[in-house]
């Protein structure tokens, strides 16, 4: 303890933000998901899985990282609106307990099919060499890979955000996580805004998982931590709740990363503590309400 200088403190909590960044994205996609279809998608950390092997696909295609990080969220965004239109969108109206149970499957099997193409071993994903190297903070280096995912998840969230409040298309998706009734009265296709909305929240997994692969390594069962993480990351924030997922993500990150830095040996179990914490106060959710997206 005596050796943590601030200079250490305000690069763990950079540290924090990095990996907070991922969980933002993560939560934001089950989030948005659940807000509207109010359907818990176990098959998130497999859609996240597929972003890195696209990832490494695309790059070895490539070539070109920047081609790569375009590329992924729009394919796993056409994956995504196959599996809403013929998987999920049979199971409207049946309870929830339908979608999670197929989704939970759907996981399962692209493990399965993943593991196949591209075997049991772990796949290299090197940090792009323009964002090799550490940046000078004035109190410190740190990573500009790790940087760069900071700055896309805020570029992402403030996009999203915008998409969602500013747009008549955005009006629609916030009347649609009301009241769908409503909409469909007015004249509106309330399917084609699931299916949207679902191509979105896969597309943010995917980015995630690209994002995250030069971190991690890219195996074909790294989607089963980061579903847990991403559940705990949308419970603390809110179902539902956007604003929720973006503070969640945020909090839980720099609550591990200081975590790991004065008590290591609970690291792991930080966040689990500050989900039960939470709970405790609110049950629902910092951001969590009744119905909608928040």
């Amino acid at each position: 303890m005596s050796g943590i200088t601030l200079d250490l403190f305000a690069l763990q909590l950079f540290t924090g933000l990095a990996l907070g960044s991922i969980f933002v994205l993560l939560a934001i996609g089950l989030s948005l998901i659940f807000g509207l279809l109010n359907v818990v998608n176990f098959a998130h950390g497999a859609f996240y899985m597929i972003g890195a092997y696209a990832g490494v696909f695309f790059l070895g295609l490539t070539g070109n990282f920047w081609v790569t990080l375009i590329a992924v969220p729009l394919t796993v965004a056409v994956l995504g609106l196959g599996v809403e239109r013929f998987l999920i969108r049979p199971l409207y109206g049946r309870g929830i307990d339908y979608p999670l149970l197929l989704t939970f499957g759907l996981a399962l099997a692209l493990v399965e099919i993943v593991r196949i193409l591209f075997g049991l071993e772990g796949v290299p994903f090197d940090t792009p060499e323009a964002l090799r190297g550490a940046a000078n903070l004035g109190f410190g280096y740190f990573p500009i890979y790790r940087l760069f995912i900071i700055a896309v998840t805020a570029v992402l969230v403030t996009g999203l955000w915008l998409f969602i409040e500013k747009t008549s298309y955005g009006l629609i998706i916030r009347a649609g996580a009301l009241d769908t009734e409503i909409v469909r009265v007015l004249g509106i296709d309330i399917s084609k805004v699931w299916l949207v909305v679902f191509a979105i929240g896969t597309a943010i997994a995917g980015l995630a998982g690209v994002l995250s692969a030069p971190m991690r390594s890219v195996i074909p069962d790294m989607g089963t931590t980061v579903l847990v993480e991403a559940f705990v990351v949308t419970v603390v924030g809110g179902m539902g709740s956007l604003v929720g997922a973006v503070v969640a993500g945020l909090l839980v990150g720099v609550v591990v990363s200081m975590t790991s830095l004065f008590w290591p040996d609970m690291a792991d179990l930080s966040m689990f503590a500050l989900m039960a914490a939470v709970l405790m106060v609110r049950p629902q959710g910092l951001f969590g309400k009744t119905g909608g997206l928040g």
